[in-house]
C-alpha cells in the first residue's frame, strides 16, 4: 500500500469552508441551548438576593423591637420614679411604708 503526500493547502481550504458554515450553526444552537440555563441562573441569583434582603430586614426589625422594649422599660422606670417622687413631695402617708420597729395597723 502506497501512502500519498497530503496537500496541506487543500486540507486547510476544506476545513475553512466547513467552518464558515458550522460556526454560525454552532452559535445559533448554543444560543437556544444556553438561553434557558442563563435565565434560570439569573432567576436563582435574583431570588437568592431577595432572600438575603429579607433576612437582613428581619434582623433589623428584631433589633428595632429590642430597642423599643428597652425604651419602654426605661420609660416605665422613669414613670415609677416620678410617681415615687410625687408621693414623697405630697406627703401622702397612706402609701408609705411603716417605720422600723412599728407594727402595721390592723385593717378592720
Amino acid at each position: 500500500m502506497q501512502i500519498l503526500p497530503i496537500d496541506v493547502t487543500a486540507l486547510v481550504a476544506v476545513v475553512m469552508g466547513m467552518l464558515i458554515v458550522l460556526i454560525p450553526i454552532a452559535g445559533v444552537t448554543a444560543r437556544f441551548a444556553l438561553k434557558p440555563l442563563v435565565e434560570s441562573i439569573g432567576r436563582f441569583m435574583q431570588v437568592q438576593g431577595s432572600e438575603e434582603a429579607l433576612k437582613m430586614s428581619e434582623r433589623r426589625i428584631a433589633l428595632l423591637e429590642q430597642n423599643l422594649d428597652a425604651v419602654e422599660d426605661e420609660l416605665r422606670r422613669i414613670r415609677d420614679a416620678q410617681d415615687f417622687d410625687h408621693a414623697l413631695r405630697s406627703g401622702d402617708e397612706t402609701r408609705s411604708l411603716p417605720a422600723e420597729g412599728s407594727e402595721p395597723a390592723a385593717s378592720p
